[in-house]
């Protein structure tokens, strides 16, 4: 089974610290040097590079990622959209950006790009006037990747259910748009991660994979954060194992990428670094179900 990291985890350390929920650690990473230098002393094989936290139009400093991870034999996906994505269908300029950063997956040595068609801030929205206005964009998006060869990972972003972004692939009909499951991100909309799993794994080309830890009873999309928020691998709710064999025996063969955001209590006095390192292990320890191919992602 193949594991990897996205730079994600460490978005305090990026810069991003959520305002009233988290303080600043007062340490700043860059993709290229410390982000770098973690994911590969955890001898991962897939690192997920956030485009909210580095140039990714900067053709040297993809160059020098490129030549970093190559070294090393590590698959990479490029991450774009963070935090609204296209904005619900809503921002012509945003679709513009996306494109723009299509050919540089290619220059960091990918042919996978993680994006979002909106957020949690679109979880309410009427559901016909949201999906009838990101797939246009999306359709148009994913011929400009076809171009170029590149797959782009739609994330189901505590916008869309499992059904809709099945329904949302269909409809754009394209082999150039698949998607980037999270596997946190499922529970949030009240969804059964497996289930989620099972109707989204013939589609999935790279995961967000987190756990969550929930705070007593309730909770909403728009409290996701403070009602959902994340925690190890292995310690929350999340049925991990029946999210992995679910994931295979749909034939996803990719990479289960660690990802958080806020952390909950007990354990948000722990460091990113060891956050990650426990998710990191407790994957390490779970068996692909038999018949599952995983292991074989390209880049």
């Amino acid at each position: 089974m193949k594991i990897g990291i996205d730079s994600y985890c460490f978005h305090r350390y990026f810069g991003e610290i959520y305002p009233g929920l988290q303080t600043d650690p007062g340490i700043r990473w860059r993709m290229e040097k410390e982000f770098l230098d973690f994911a590969l002393a955890q001898h991962v094989d897939e690192v997920a590079l956030e485009s909210c936290f580095f140039d990714a139009l900067d053709n040297g400093l993809c160059d020098e990622i490129r030549a970093r991870l190559d070294e090393h034999g590590l698959d990479r996906v490029l991450g774009w959209g963070h935090p609204e994505g296209l904005w619900g269908g809503t921002r012509p300029d945003e679709l513009a950006a996306l494109e723009r950063h299509i050919p540089q997956t290619l220059r960091l040595g990918s042919t996978r790009m993680r994006i979002t068609a909106a957020s949690m801030n679109y979880a309410k929205a009427p559901r016909e006037e949201l999906i009838g206005r990101v797939v246009p964009m999306l359709r148009e998006a994913a011929a400009v990747a076809a171009d170029h060869g590149v797959t782009l990972a739609l994330e189901n972003h505590i916008d869309f259910t499992s059904a809709e972004m099945v329904r949302i692939i269909e409809a754009v009909d394209s082999d150039f748009l698949r998607v980037n499951f999270d596997t946190g991100n499922a529970i949030r909309l009240f969804e059964d991660p497996v289930v989620a799993a099972e109707r989204l794994a013939p589609l999935t080309v790279s995961t967000h994979t987190k756990d969550i830890a929930t705070r007593r009873r309730g909770g909403s999309p728009s409290d996701n954060f403070t009602w959902w928020p994340a925690c190890p691998i292995g310690e929350g709710v999340i049925d991990m194992e029946g999210v992995v064999a679910a994931l295979g025996q749909g034939g996803f063969d990719g990479s289960l990428s660690v990802e958080v955001d806020l952390i909950g209590e007990p354990w948000a006095s722990q460091s990113e670094e060891e956050i990650v390192a426990k998710s990191l292990a407790y994957l390490r320890t779970l068996e692909p179900p038999p018949g599952a191919q995983l292991g074989t992602a390209a880049r």
